[in-house]
């Protein structure tokens, strides 16, 4: 897949690889209004219809759009059975396998057979199962919404955005030791921070966690949907060693070209800037890594150079006014529902400690297994699925799988396309977002609806908005059957992963979906003055480069090698080569 051609489309021959509502659910969800046009927000900034009075609310790429149907009952009822248990989308698993299988056992890991070519529900070789959690740990830090409600019509300029609109790690850092000091290390002389604190769920490390006497946890996060599942708690950890380990490091790093360096004796005295300069220096390389491996691997390269090169041509917010824009939050983002597997090996050993050996004792688990006592309720204890907040001895995270040392380990993700792991049919209520609407259950049904609250426009508009060529009738069939008008009308989400398969065979996103996501992340570290693609574009990461990758790196996986996630993971200590944990 390439960039869209300048305003003549992608060509039809460069597409590639053509391959029953339960009552209480509906019941559960409130009566619908008819949705208002989205070019009727009337409320924006300096003329611009789109953009909110304040960087704190959603706003739009496309504010003259319509949205792709009415808010009726009708619709509503259609986007549930898109989306229910057993339709369309459910990649019908065989959860009964149990994990290892589902990863190993050709039979029943989705991988393509002599009998179905595609498969059911593909692995993806160009990408490392932390690809998935990779997504999923930037979005909650750029966006959250609390406010709305599940297919009732919404202002998104109106509404607010919990996260900063910038690549800042606000989930982490929580505004600083300031504003959250109960995230960082109190001092003997009663002082906070600036070390973050980190937290031992037994063997290895996990986030932070406050006891509540009952035998349950609270988790103190800057953004509480990081204790979702144990890899995202895993990941979230992973971030405050490495700023951590940076503050330990300052005195012998070379801090030429960072804005917040000063002397070692100003920083003695004034331990507020030693926070600066080593979030300062944490971000740059989250930041870049997320720019030459991460946006490669999900938009492809054509895509990243082209808008790295010229200039955005559809995010473009004023100067000072960056916002989150709804269509990457609650549509094209939201691929990465598609790449998660049904389970995980979390890792090698089981919490009997480190082994040179990758077979020692491995961890294999469903990510949420419906199975599992108490499974609405948290309580201490070692589950044996991968839900966050159950600090156990086992619970923690071998990397090896998750990204690629070299050494044979690593796993894939799912396919981008219109395929869901069966596990993500039932979400225990824990892991939807506090504060949040709980039902239904159900995450594509959640997703679907979420299209109707902020009236995004039909895929097939913002193709033709950004002068790309849209999917074809028979690239609908599935949706059109449930609802004929959704196959040429059809809700942007559905219609991002649609395109994904057909143009890139589920290997990246297609035209409408890279575009979205490459130039909202590219331009929202463009309208940041601090970020390292505004201050110094010519930064590369310098920790963690020492590691040497093993013999046998994956040559499939996409993205800058120089420096990938295993070396930012090496220098925070939770990677060490030939050990497994």
């Amino acid at each position: 897949m390439t960039d869209q051609s300048p305003r003549g489309g992608v060509s039809r021959r460069r597409l590639l690889g053509r391959a029953g509502v339960a009552a209480g659910t509906f019941a559960a969800l409130p009566v619908l209004t008819a949705v208002t046009p989205a070019a009727a927000d009337v409320l924006h900034e300096h003329g611009r219809p789109g953009v909110p009075h304040d960087s704190g609310e959603f706003g739009r790429l496309f504010p003259d759009l319509e949205p792709f149907a009415e808010a009726t009952d009708k619709v509503r009822s259609a986007l549930l059975e898109v989306g229910m248990p057993g339709g369309i989308l459910d990649g019908g698993d065989d959860l009964a396998a149990g994990p290892t299988r589902l990863i190993t056992d050709p039979t029943v890991n989705g991988n393509p057979t002599t009998t179905n070519p595609y498969g059911t529900n593909p692995d993806n070789p160009t990408m490392t199962a932390g690809s998935t959690f990779v997504g999923q740990f930037t979005d909650h830090d750029i966006t959250f919404d609390q406010t709305s409600q599940l297919g009732v019509p919404q202002n998104p300029l109106v509404s607010p955005n919990t996260r900063t609109p910038a690549l800042d790690l606000d989930s982490v850092f929580g505004g600083g030791p300031g504003h959250r000091p109960d995230l960082y290390v109190r001092n003997p002389d009663g002082s906070v921070g600036p070390k973050l604190l980190i937290g031992s769920g037994g063997v290895h490390e996990d986030v932070p966690r406050k006891p509540n006497g009952d035998g349950t946890y609270t988790a103190l996060l800057g953004d509480p949907r990081n204790d979702e599942n144990v890899i995202i708690a895993g990941l979230h950890s992973a971030h405050i060693l490495f700023y951590n380990r940076v503050i330990d490091d300052l005195d012998e790093l070379n801090l030429h070209g960072f804005p917040s360096a000063v002397s070692p004796d100003e920083r003695r005295h004034h331990p507020y800037l030693t926070y600066l300069l080593a979030r300062e220096i944490t971000l740059w390389h989250y930041q870049w890594l997320l720019v030459h491996e991460h946006l490669p691997q999900i938009c492809g390269q054509a895509v990243v150079d082209d808008v790295l090169n010229h200039r955005n041509q559809f995010y473009r917010p004023p100067a000072g006014k960056a916002f989150l824009p709804i269509e990457f939050g609650a549509a094209a983002y939201r691929f990465g529902h598609s790449m998660v597997r049904p389970s995980y090996r979390a890792n090698f050993t089981s919490g009997t400690g480190d082994s040179t050996s990758p077979t020692a004792n491995p961890f294999f688990a469903l990510v949420f297994d419906v199975n599992e006592p108490d499974f609405h309720a948290p309580v201490d204890h070692d589950r044996a699925d991968l839900l966050g907040g159950y600090p156990a001895p086992r619970r923690y995270i071998g990397w090896q799988t998750f990204f690629d040392l070299g050494d044979g380990q690593v796993k894939n993700n799912k396919k981008i396309d219109t395929t869901i792991s069966s596990v993500l049919f039932t979400l225990p209520v824990t892991a939807i977002a506090p504060h949040t609407q709980t039902a239904p259950v159900v995450l594509a049904q959640r997703n679907l609806l979420r299209q109707l609250t902020w009236g995004l426009p039909a895929g097939q508009a913002v193709a033709a908005a950004m002068g790309v060529e849209s999917l074809l009738p028979s690239d609908l069939t599935d949706i059109a059957g449930i609802h004929r008008a959704f196959g040429s009308s059809t809700p942007l989400w559905y219609y991002v992963l649609a395109e994904s398969k057909v143009a890139t065979g589920g290997l990246t996103l297609g035209p409408v979906g890279a575009r979205i996501v490459a130039e909202t992340l590219i331009g929202l570290l463009r309208a940041d003055p601090t970020s390292y693609l505004s201050v110094n574009p010519r930064f590369r990461p310098f920790l963690g480069t020492d590691l040497a990758l093993g013999s046998t790196p994956n040559p499939n996986i996409t993205g800058n090698r120089t420096y990938t996630r295993a070396h930012f993971l090496y220098y925070a200590g939770v990677v060490k080569p030939g050990i497994y944990r």
